[in-house]
């Protein structure tokens, strides 16, 4: 697991970026903690830079928005999802990150990618 901080070192509507074997950007909505990978799928940007609404992030680069919960892109000109890592607070309030194994990630990912093209 990955130690990304006190819980009071994310304030509500912010995101932190931690290093796995990827960048992970954590964000948090309303205290609810959500983790996906930093780079955006579309091109390399990163998306703890980007603009937090409700559940999804938007790319600051040209506006790709993903479902933090699942890490799917909302259309154009993302197709590719990003990976989703559970996050872990323990009784003091101490932020962790359980990073998804890249196996794990592929399977998600191309039946994700699988129902995206179908509905396009």
């Amino acid at each position: 697991m990955i130690f990304v901080g006190e819980l009071s070192d994310i304030p509500v509507g912010e995101s932190v970026r931690v290093q796995g074997r990827v960048a992970i950007a954590v964000f948090n909505v309303d205290g609810d903690l959500y983790a996906i990978d930093d780079t955006c799928t579309h091109q390399d940007a990163s998306l703890s830079d980007g603009w937090l609404e409700g559940c999804a992030v938007e790319c600051p680069l040209h506006a790709a928005c993903f479902d933090l919960r699942t890490g799917q892109p909302s259309g154009p000109p993302a197709k590719t999802p990003v990976r989703t890592h559970q996050v872990v607070v323990d009784e003091d309030g101490a932020v962790y990150v359980n990073e998804t194994d890249s196996a794990e990630a592929t399977d998600t990912t191309e039946s994700a990618q699988a129902g995206f093209e179908a509905a396009v």
